[in-house]
């Protein structure tokens, strides 16, 4: 389910001086993603025979367009901590379709989303080519996803969910639901895998809106884009990479989201 506020998200007309800064930037972030997509394409047909699902060509690729991205969009990011290394998934609070830059410009990673993410233009045809996986809000479909989420930890990918379900204003997390850390404590993979709390917290320049970045309710991805671009610079986005949990140290899937979520909102700290 979509995440609504009691508040109305903020929704304010671009002033026309500002209408060449987001057509510029609507070009440079085009030629950045689209050419970095076809460049991926390219680099796949060399890498997937030669090393099948590993990515040493094209997920640096992926980090770099995320990257030059940030860039066009004057969104700056101070990390503290250090990504997790070796048999490892993390788990981050989610606040705009931003944070799929944001976190692969740290580490390199594949997301787990939702479905409806592969259908959206631009950000669905990159997630699709840089091997997120998608996943459908239906219990009957659940064996199905921890079986896919399983195969892809054993091949050494390290995942990223966003255990919310859903993003949110960016100033708050929301409850983490528990059905998809029930992957992590297979016995293949339960002795030898590491959990990556990750905090994402959003400041917007002063006298923006605070929840200016968050995307929630019935907003459309269209609009918030234009509104992103219509910012003199988006701000800044601190991501604290809080230390990992082994899975075999908790007994449950239940207790090991707890513990997550736990670290994730002490390090989350919103704009007032």
């Amino acid at each position: 389910m979509t995440w609504y506020s009691e508040e109305r998200p903020p929704q304010r007309s671009i002033p026309p001086a500002r209408w060449p800064r987001v057509g510029l930037r609507l070009c440079l972030m085009a030629v950045v993603i689209f050419g970095g997509l076809a460049l991926h394409m390219a680099l796949r047909l060399i890498e997937r025979p030669l090393f099948g699902t590993a990515r040493p060509l094209t997920a640096p690729l992926t980090q770099t367009v995320c990257r030059a991205t940030l860039l066009i969009l004057r969104l700056s990011v101070a990390v503290e901590g250090q990504p997790a290394t070796g048999r490892a998934a993390l788990v981050a609070n989610h606040s705009s379709w931003l944070d799929i830059f944001v976190l692969n410009s740290a580490t390199q990673v594949y997301f787990v989303s939702k479905a409806e993410v592969a259908d959206w233009p631009g950000i669905g045809w990159l997630a699709r080519a840089t091997g997120t996986v998608f996943i459908r809000r239906d219990r009957r479909e659940a064996a199905q996803h921890k079986s896919m989420l399983e195969s892809r930890l054993q091949d050494g990918h390290r995942l990223l969910l966003f255990p919310e379900g859903t993003s949110s204003d960016g100033l708050r997390v929301l409850p983490f639901k528990t059905t998809l850390f029930q992957a992590f404590l297979t016995p293949d993979l339960r002795e030898i895998l590491q959990v990556q709390p990750v905090s994402v917290t959003y400041t917007v320049p002063q006298g923006a809106d605070p929840r200016a970045l968050g995307w929630w309710g019935n907003m459309d991805f269209g609009s918030h884009l234009l509104q992103v671009l219509a910012m003199r610079r988006a701000g800044q986005v601190r991501l604290v990479f809080h230390s990992p949990l082994r899975v075999a140290d908790l007994p449950e899937r239940k207790a090991l989201a707890l513990a997550c979520e736990q670290a994730v909102r002490a390090g989350f700290s919103p704009q007032a």
